[in-house]
């Protein structure tokens, strides 16, 4: 399943600490944003991201030039194990 991204308030690589994130219309702070992987032609990216009303932490994950195909969601479970969701729209 894909995730709809519904609207950009600016392009995905200028997104920094403070910034807002909606998840299935969720209101998510942006706590950093970082390479995660630098591959031959492309980067893989991750947006940590957290929930403000209950303190439950995401990442945002893609690939720099094809942001569109390949964005997913991970959610932390535990102390260090992320487990992939798939919400239905996504906007910043």
């Amino acid at each position: 399943m894909d995730i709809k991204i519904e609207k950009q308030s600016k392009p995905i690589a200028k997104i920094k600490e403070g910034d807002k994130v909606f998840i299935n219309g969720k209101e998510m702070k942006v706590d950093k944003h970082y390479l995660f992987q630098a591959h031959k032609d492309t980067n893989e990216m991750i947006i940590e991201i957290f929930n403000p009303e209950n303190d439950r932490e995401y990442q945002i994950r893609y690939f720099d030039d094809q942001v569109e195909t390949s964005i997913e969601v991970y959610e932390l479970e535990g102390e260090i194990q992320y487990t992939r969701r798939e919400p239905k729209t996504i906007s910043w």
